[in-house]
């Protein structure tokens, strides 16, 4: 079974893992890389015409 879309971000020891299409984290990264990631995800999420859903994440 394939994993759904997703994308991988990886910051010093850090990684985390944000399905596109619901926009959920999985992972650990500190707060601020992760600020970075999720403006970067909204941004092309709502290019895609998709709806943006997010889910919490454990944060640094």
């Amino acid at each position: 079974m394939n994993a759904p879309p997703h994308f991988h971000a990886k910051y010093g020891e850090y990684e985390i893992t944000v399905n596109i299409l619901a926009g959920v984290v999985e992972g650990k990264f500190p707060k601020r890389a992760l600020h970075h990631v999720l403006e970067w995800y909204d941004l092309h999420h709502r290019k895609s015409g998709a709806l943006s859903k997010r889910s919490s994440s454990k944060n640094d």
